[in-house]
């Protein structure tokens, strides 16, 4: 089996849980007499310590030899998490088995990208193959858990989340390939992996790149929390819900396995820019509840929202750090983006649906827009320019 197929069933047991997690946990916490308020609490609070753990967790995973042993160890913690949010725990109980899961299963991914970014360097495939797949385990996860709602219980989420957070363990043993953390094959000390995190956090490039991407994705917050529930409060069915998903997720398919040429040509800048104003013209055209049909095409506006600032960020990230410092930089990356901003930008999300419904999606309509001003900076930077 090639390379990028078995990087591809990787990504594919990630978010083929999270695919579930993300639209229909919100419908686990409610059935469970949670209001919006308290769900946006759960949510938000691993988003927002990203900034803290996932640095930590990133100089954790490299104080291994390999790069796929911390996933291994990471997708089991997240699977006796999950199993334990089974028990009637309440709100403070689940509030911080969710915080341990969520924040170890968030750095699952920005890990998984460093193997996959270097290797489709090196050995010449499109990085988009591979982390597509995921995206599709994505989507099919979005219909299927949709279509298992219209006569399950919410406590099928559950059980489908632990599933596949039990098959990513598997796969980071069995798929990943044996990289070492350390080419050089001896792992720095503890303090000499922490001054590489401080490198980047005092390059102003670097912070302004992933401020800029982090503002844009993190205003996905009311949509990842809360489109299920002002969706069904507009009279649209679960499995309508997961179709409406799944038509985003495969719009971002398309974008990362066939527009590569394009994102080459234009370079990370200008696809961060793009994003950031497809991101602004969705939020706001979603605030005022459009009609199912207008949904469709908004939907597919996520190729760019999402999918361009990914991979903006990622470049990004990747040309301003260095081999020693990479997990660092894709962790602080993914921080910024699906952590603390995310975080922040999600508790604000449920006090805002609880008192104003759909009208929350101004708010991410702002932050998209503070994020597309910090992007227009990074035209000065020269380390970006073309060689």
């Amino acid at each position: 089996m090639s390379l990028p197929v078995r990087l591809g069933l990787f990504y594919s047991a990630i978010f083929i849980g999270v695919g579930a997690g993300s639209p229909y946990m919100p419908l686990w916490f409610a059935e469970r007499g949670l209001t919006g308020a308290q769900i946006g609490l759960i949510l938000s609070l691993p988003m927002i310590a990203r900034v803290f753990t996932a640095p930590l967790l990133a100089v954790w995973a490299d104080s291994f030899r390999l790069r796929r042993t911390a996933l291994v160890f990471l997708s089991l913690m997240v699977a006796v998490a999950y199993a334990l949010m089974a028990l009637p725990l309440g709100f403070a109980g689940w509030t911080v088995i969710w915080f341990a899961a969520s924040s170890a299963l968030s750095t699952i991914s920005p890990l998984t990208d460093v193997i996959a970014l270097k290797r489709a360097r090196h050995d010449g495939f499109n990085f988009g193959w591979p982390r597509g797949m995921g995206s599709v385990a994505f989507m099919v996860a979005n219909v299927g858990m949709g279509a298992i709602l219209t006569w399950g219980s919410p406590d099928l989420v559950l059980v489908w989340i632990t599933a596949a957070v039990t098959l990513t363990a598997l796969g980071a043993h069995l798929l990943l390939p044996p990289d070492p953390v350390h080419e050089a094959g001896q792992v720095p000390s503890t303090s000499g992996r922490f001054a590489g995190i401080g490198v980047l956090l005092r390059d102003p490039a670097f912070m302004t790149a992933a401020l800029a991407a982090g503002l844009i994705q993190s205003a996905h917050a009311f949509y990842y929390g809360f489109s299920t529930l002002a969706w069904k409060d507009q009279g649209i069915p679960a499995s309508m819900t997961g179709i409406l998903w799944a038509v985003g997720v495969g719009v971002e398919v398309g974008f990362m396995w066939f527009l590569e040429p394009w994102r080459r040509r234009i370079g990370p800048r200008t696809l961060l820019v793009i994003g950031g104003v497809a991101a602004v013209a969705r939020w706001t055209a979603l605030a005022f509840s459009p009609p199912l049909w207008l949904l469709f095409p908004l939907q597919a506006l996520h190729a760019l929202s999402y999918a361009a600032v990914f991979f903006a960020s990622l470049q990004l990230a990747e040309r301003l750090s260095s081999p020693a410092n990479a997990s660092a930089a894709q962790s602080i990356n993914s921080a910024l983006s699906s952590g603390v901003l995310m975080g922040l930008a999600t508790l604000a999300s449920g006090p805002l649906f609880d008192r104003f419904g759909a009208y929350g999606y101004l708010l991410m309509s702002a932050m998209s827009a503070a994020g597309l001003l910090c992007a227009f900076r990074l035209y000065g930077v020269r380390k970006l320019d073309p060689a």
